[in-house]
């Protein structure tokens, strides 16, 4: 991590924040990264958020605004250091650097740059978004319920600390499906890639769909039974 990173955020551990620490640790186990568990500071924020930073070779590191965990129960958030984990066991990291560098250079091409650089651009955010989706499935992995995984995302749409308590999990996966129903059109599906097109991440019903969905297949329960590490 950066020396800004060491000076102004807190770095947690099992003498600081333990109970954060061991959601890391148990969610790196049962993502098979025991060897590879990277550092989680804590940073003072009012916007909720959590992000994966892995530069120049350097020990990778997630960061996780108070505003965040202020918002979510220890299982949400465990389902959020599980998705950021989840860009480093899939290395987002580096494919988006190179994703990067190729939209850059395509800006230096004379009179076609910057068609090429819109294509790629699209193609970026397309493949972004994607990954972001690769990531819930993490988050799935570790904590075990997609209605987990779901309330995370329906917090980040439209919650608070005073209105979690109020907010019904059921309903938004109920709503996230109504959106599935009405955009499984030609007409719909144009609405959605038009919605979506310059978006970094999916739209939340939208990711609670598919997490819900991907709950209940054959791949997730094989994936459990093959791969998933408990505690001893």
């Amino acid at each position: 991590p950066s020396l800004r990173h060491t000076l102004s955020q807190v770095l947690v551990g099992p003498n600081q924040a333990p109970h954060i620490h061991e959601l890391l640790q148990t969610a790196a186990r049962r993502l098979n990264m025991d060897g590879n568990v990277p550092d989680l500071y804590i940073k003072q924020n009012p916007s909720p958020n959590a992000y994966t930073l892995a530069i120049n070779g350097r020990k990778p590191f997630i960061v996780v605004h108070t505003s965040l965990i202020e918002l979510l129960s220890l299982d949400e958030l465990q389902a959020v250091i599980a998705h950021e984990l989840g860009h480093l066991k899939c290395n987002h990291g580096v494919w988006l650097t190179v994703a990067n560098l190729i939209a850059t250079s395509a800006l230096s091409i004379p009179a076609v740059g910057g068609v090429v650089s819109s294509g790629m651009e699209e193609a970026l955010m397309r493949w972004v978004r994607a990954a972001e989706f690769s990531c819930d499935r993490a988050a799935l992995v570790v904590v075990q319920d997609p209605r987990v995984v779901a309330s995370v995302l329906m917090k980040l749409a439209g919650g608070s600390s005073s209105l979690a308590p109020h907010l019904n999990v059921d309903a938004f996966i109920e709503q996230a499906q109504s959106y599935e129903n009405a955009t499984a059109d030609a007409v719909g599906r144009f609405m959605r890639r038009a919605q979506t097109r310059e978006l970094s991440h999916p739209l939340p019903v939208v990711r609670a769909a598919a997490i819900n969905q991907w709950g209940s297949s054959a791949e997730y329960n094989a994936i459990l039974a093959n791969g998933v590490q408990e505690e001893s």
